[in-house]
């Protein structure tokens, strides 16, 4: 387990939803500093002292090598950052795909890639934000790239777990933030997400299964898929 307080967390994502209730939990669990991360760094708030505004593009290369460089004592790492596109897996333009892969994939395996070493020497944990859309397929191109970063955590759990490193994935319906305006479906309260996260990384857990549906799509994994709960 990883007790939250006195650790130095990066957080990606934190300019809007789920990243900003992120950084706000962080600092109520007594954390030394929060690289709050995002694209546009002038959107974060950072008016508590222990806030640092991370300018982040987690699909750039040169901007991941760059926030190593200046987090370079980071404990914890939460890959928040996503974007959902919904495309139709069978487009014959691929684009809308391979930008959800850029972003919900490989962008947390670069961060990951570039932080375990420092966050192995530090006994720290990352956490990978999915969604129950990586065992339903619904949500066309975005679980396409959610199904990918369940498949990577496990992978990274196996290979972070002899070096102490603690790897957590994050599985939740709709959260009532930007990104599900889209839809008047039943919707988790962020806050509450994120709690149950950072709860989760306290105790020890390798999943946090955030609301009802994404347990028990969980537990019926060895199901047909057309026998899988939807609610």
């Amino acid at each position: 387990m990883t007790t939250l307080k006195d650790q130095i967390v990066l957080v990606t994502g934190a300019n809007r939803g789920m990243g900003r209730h992120y950084v706000t939990q962080l600092l109520d669990r007594g954390v030394a500093k929060v690289y709050a991360a995002a694209r546009d760094s002038s959107q974060v708030d950072a008016s508590d002292p222990r806030v640092v505004a991370l300018t982040l593009d987690v699909t750039d290369p040169r901007s991941v090598t760059a926030a190593a460089e200046t987090a370079s004592d980071v404990s914890v790492l939460i890959n928040n950052a996503g974007i959902v596109r919904g495309a139709s897996v069978l487009e014959p333009d691929a684009s809308n795909l391979r930008d959800e892969l850029e972003t919900n994939l490989f962008g947390p395996l670069a961060l990951a890639s570039a932080f375990a070493d420092r966050i192995a020497d530090r006994g720290g944990a990352i956490v990978n934000v999915a969604s129950v859309l990586s065992w339903l397929p619904v949500g066309a191109s975005y679980g396409v790239s959610k199904a990918a970063v369940w498949s990577a955590t496990d992978s990274m759990r196996l290979e972070l777990a002899p070096r102490g490193v603690q790897v957590v994935g994050v599985y939740v319906g709709y959260v009532d933030t930007d990104m599900a305006s889209f839809t008047d479906a039943p919707k988790s309260d962020p806050a509450e997400v994120v709690r149950q996260v950072l709860d989760g990384v306290e105790a020890g857990d390798d999943e946090v299964l955030a609301d009802e549906l994404t347990r028990n799509v969980r537990s019926q994994l060895s199901e047909p898929i057309g026998a899988r709960a939807l609610g």
